[in-house]
Formats: structure tokens, C-alpha cells, sequence
């Protein structure tokens, strides 16, 4: 099989880094050979948080560099739009249509763009966005965007349901599994 690319792109504390985890911990329990490269930009300040998860036959390389993504999975508008000269041309940004503003919009240096969506999509890239923030909010926690990320991009896999559902068991915290397992399947539903 040839090599796959997913970027996980966030800012620090959405739980990108547990994301990597989970997936990368399912495509290890299918037998591929997986590379996941962590880089943490001021991620505690509430920067950006880049993940790369590389699977096939054999990877020799985590990282991934311009036009190789296959997929693109953001959690948040801007980081989107940041990383999208990574996807490659048939590629696809999943994508949470939430507003974290950045430390310069905060300060009142920058303005956030309010169409950031559009701006990718003119670009000519698939875009599937989902408002992941109220979907974990029904999950019963706004922590669990992550997850529903994760069963947005399980809809575009050939692993089963129940595969994603026993990386969570393995992968999450015994008391926050039932949360994640529901934010799952309201995120694998939406």
C-alpha cells in the first residue's frame, strides 16, 4: 500500500495530540507501519499544535512536507488555512468551523478573516466542515471536539465502526471513555 498522510492542526489544549494517538493506535491494531511526528509551537500559550500520522507498508519518514497530505484534519478555521499548501490536490481538510482567535487578535493587531472557509475552498481544496464544537457540547463535554473530529475523518476510512470504538477503550482514560464513545457517534452520525 502506498504511504498516507494526515495532518492533525490545531492550537494547544484542543486535544490534537490525543488525537494522534487514538489514530495512530488504530492503524497500528490494522498492521500498518505508522509514523506519528509531534511538533508543539508556543502550544501551551495557545499556539499552533501540528501532528503527522504517516501509514502504508512501510514509512520512513514521519514528517509531511508540502502538497503530501491526504488529509487535513483542523481544529480550528485559521489553522486550516495555515497548513492548506500541505494537502495535496485531491486532498481533504476536515475542518471545525470554530474561532479560537489568535494572541494578535486579541491584542487588537490583527483582525480574524471572516472567511477563511471560502478562501479554502476557492483554492479549489474539498472542504468538510463541521460545527464539532456543539456536536461535543452534546456529547456532554466541549473537551470532546477532538473525538468528533476523529469520526468525521472515520467516515472517509474502510476500518470499521467498531475498530475506532475499541482504539478509544485503549487509548482514552477509563472515566472519560463513555464520553468519548458518545461523542464518537454523535461526530460518525452528524
Amino acid at each position: 500500500m502506498q504511504t498516507k498522510n494526515i495532518m492533525i492542526v490545531g492550537v494547544g489544549g484542543q486535544g490534537s495530540l490525543l488525537a494522534s494517538k487514538l489514530l495512530g493506535r488504530l492503524l497500528v491494531d490494522e498492521g500498518y507501519d505508522v509514523k506519528v511526528s509531534e511538533v508543539h509551537g508556543m502550544s501551551q500559550r495557545g499556539g499552533s499544535v501540528v501532528t503527522y500520522v504517516r501509514y502504508g507498508d512501510k514509512v520512513y519518514s514521519p514528517i509531511i512536507e508540502d502538497g503530501e497530505a491526504d488529509f487535513i484534519v483542523s481544529f480550528e478555521k485559521i489553522e486550516a488555512a495555515r497548513w492548506l499548501p500541505c494537502l495535496k490536490k485531491d486532498g481533504k481538510i476536515i475542518v471545525n468551523t470554530q474561532q479560537i482567535d489568535p494572541m494578535p487578535v486579541i491584542i487588537g493587531k490583527a483582525q480574524y478573516p471572516a472567511d477563511a472557509l471560502e478562501k479554502i475552498k476557492e483554492e479549489g481544496a474539498f472542504v468538510d466542515a463541521i460545527d464539532a464544537l456543539s456536536i461535543a457540547n452534546d456529547a456532554g463535554n466541549a473537551k470532546a471536539v477532538n473525538i468528533v473530529l476523529m469520526a468525521r475523518l472515520a467516515k472517509y476510512f474502510d476500518i470499521g465502526y467498531d475498530k475506532w470504538i475499541n482504539s478509544i477503550e485503549n487509548t482514552v482514560a477509563p472515566k472519560f471513555v463513555e464520553l468519548n464513545k458518545k461523542a464518537f457517534e454523535l461526530g460518525y452520525n452528524y
